[in-house]
């Protein structure tokens, strides 16, 4: 196999009308390059960035692209939905999909179906946010229909029968806090019901006491919807987490598939969410088949297969003090998807295995509030750590949907191994933070080749075959959400600005080879004016955890998504850290600016990483727990 390298962060596709293979980087950049050669053909920048404002404060930039007619389609952070021409990589049309001063973004793929092109968007982790998805003709960007997720104000009237019965399950001024829902990755096409099937997000805020009273099931969060595909209209729904707490969200991939339970074929659609189990569902009326646990799952006994609500355990809505349990809500499914295989019968999962604490002691209805301007607030406290003296921190699970088990797994030592690929040779494709980019049987987990990619592996790779030749490609190099786990994947020594990023393509036979990778350890800055301040330096943590945290990692060591500041000269001169975070000076090279902020919170902010310097300077062990206040 042969390695190619060109530029690359995340999400590709095959244009299979041409030659070319198509992928996003940055900030909603497409490129497409010769599917063969590797040759780039041309490049389009929407200069997200800049037209993104607070909007740049979430999200990684862009995780994926779709194809359709020989166009492809990308969402920008700051909420366009662009159509490209696929042969010159011009802009055919572009549509705003909300209003440039709400606060949501876009930072998953559209997806496109039977000549329409729909796409949702993020937010709900930062703002009062109602979710929705709009749908517009794939040709020329006409709307067709929009979705709402939950309901609005009844004061307001209700957009539809759906809305109407969702309220009834919502309680208190919950429009106030937005409800969230959002559908910012998970949807899928079944054409055989000609159904568009969506997976929702959690509540806006987290704290289920907080915004809905901690009363009712709150339709539709952390649900799979299913609509007519053709009109919006809403057909059935199965809700994962019934007033949700703690971003349990529905939002990863859908498989669908056709399988033979108790003798008999179903049509069904099937998703790992982050709560731990897996679920199988009758997508013709959203009927649960079964659910069970793919993962260690200590917040829930079971899922009632009667009711299909979770039998969970005691306090897990953290009502009584803090509480602990498996998984987190980073999931023990991210949003690296994962793949069936129809001739092995099983599922891959990139599988996460950490723990989280919860704790809302404190807060309140009452003194609740948003952080504002795009800044994470979720209502309650949370830590997300590797439990004690565990050796693993996730697996590459094979699950069998039928047996309703773990048919193998493979241990990973490093948290957020890549979206997986089965292909019709028997073979599941999967990168890791660690550089790996390896092959396994498909029906033993046998390891059958191993290539190192010189540069974490975490996007989900393509086949396709042109001129007969089969081809394989993947992007390496660190993007998107894994980024805030700096902590937990410090020991790979993932630097932003000197890790390799490429999209690498395989195929049999070849022998093409990589340089060697560029070791990288990271160096405090000098600070020879560094003086302690444990006040100043508490109120920095918390602005960073809201505002830093999600880009720069968790306390304040990188994990490959955005610089290191432990590392910053700028940091060093109060000058440059104000022209950079106040000023807006880095704002093209997707850095925000947090004009907001007081002289007072720039220099706690400052404060903070100066003393996270001063730890890696001392070479003392910082903590590899990630959270937020």
């Amino acid at each position: 196999m042969v390695a190619r390298p060109a530029t690359g962060q995340s999400g590709d596709g095959a244009d299979r009308g041409g030659r070319g293979h198509l992928f996003a980087s940055g900030y909603s950049v497409a490129n497409a390059v010769d599917a063969k050669t590797g040759k780039l053909l041309w490049t389009y920048d929407p200069k997200a960035p800049e037209a993104a404002g607070d909007k740049l404060r979430q999200g990684w930039g862009s995780r994926g692209i779709a194809w359709w007619n020989g166009k492809v389609y990308i969402g920008t952070q700051d909420g366009r939905l662009i159509a490209i021409d696929a042969k010159t990589g011009q802009p055919v049309w572009s549509k705003r999909t909300f209003a440039e001063d709400e606060p949501r973004f876009i930072s998953g793929p559209p997806r496109v179906f039977d000549g329409k092109v729909i796409i949702g968007h993020g937010g709900a982790d930062s703002g009062p946010i109602r979710g929705y998805v709009t749908t517009y003709d794939a040709e020329t960007g006409e709307q067709l229909w929009r979705f709402h997720t939950v309901p609005g104000n009844p004061a307001d009237g209700f957009e539809s029968e759906a809305m109407e019965m969702a309220a009834e399950t919502w309680s208190g001024e919950w429009w106030k806090y937005g409800g969230g829902g959002n559908v910012w990755n998970a949807m899928t096409y079944d054409a055989e019901q000609d159904l568009v099937l969506l997976g929702t997000g959690n509540g806006a805020p987290w704290n289920h006491k907080i915004r809905s009273d901690g009363k009712g099931d709150n339709l539709f969060l952390c649900s799979i919807v299913a609509l007519d595909a053709k009109t919006g209209e809403y057909r059935w729904h199965y809700q994962i987490n019934p007033g949700e707490s703690w971003d349990f969200n529905a939002s990863m991939d859908m498989e669908l598939a056709e399988l033979t339970i108790d003798g008999k074929p179903r049509k069904v659609v099937m998703t790992a969410p982050k709560n731990g189990f897996y679920y199988v569902i009758d997508r013709t009326n959203g009927k649960l088949i079964s659910a069970e646990p793919f993962v260690t799952v200590t917040w829930a006994k079971d899922i009632d297969k009667q009711t299909g609500r979770p039998i969970e355990i005691d306090n897990v809505r953290y009502q009584d003090g803090p509480v602990t349990f498996q998984p987190t809500p980073v999931g023990a499914h991210s949003w690296l998807p994962m793949a069936y295989s129809p001739q092995s019968g099983l599922a891959y999962i990139p599988t996460l295995d950490l723990e989280v604490t919860f704790d809302d002691t404190g807060t309140t209805k009452d003194n609740f509030e948003w952080a504002g301007r795009m800044g994470l607030t979720s209502g309650v406290g949370y830590a997300v750590s590797i439990p004690e003296g565990a050796s693993n921190t996730g697996y590459l699970t094979a699950y069998d949907p039928v047996a309703q088990k773990v048919a193998w797994r493979v241990p990973m030592d490093v948290p957020f191994s890549g979206g997986a690929m089965a292909t019709a040779g028997g073979l599941v494709f999967q990168g890791r933070v660690n550089d790996d980019f390896t092959a396994y049987d498909a029906k033993s987990g046998t390891v059958l080749w191993t290539f190192d990619a010189r540069a974490p592996v975490i996007a989900p790779p393509i086949t396709y075959t042109v001129d007969g030749e089969q081809y394989v490609t993947v992007i390496a190099g660190m993007g998107t959400s894994p980024g805030l786990f700096g902590p937990m994947t410090a020991q790979f020594g993932i630097d932003y600005r000197t890790q390799a990023r490429r999209v690498l393509t395989f195929r049999l036979g070849a022998n093409g080879t990589l340089p060697a990778k560029v070791p990288y350890t990271a160096v405090a800055f000098d600070d020879p004016d560094y003086a302690p301040d444990a006040a100043l330096a508490a109120h920095g943590s918390q602005l960073f955890a809201s505002r830093c945290g999600v880009c720069h990692g968790g306390g304040a060591i990188a994990g490959g998504t955005a610089p290191d500041l432990r590392t910053s000269a700028i940091v060093a001169s109060p000058d440059a850290f104000r022209s950079v975070v106040s000023d807006g000076a880095l704002v093209p090279m997707g850095m925000p600016v947090f004009g907001e902020l007081s002289r007072r919170d720039l220099a706690a902010l400052r404060q903070y990483v100066r003393d996270q310097a001063a730890l890696l300077r001392s070479g003392e062990k910082a903590s590899t727990s990630v959270g937020a206040n």
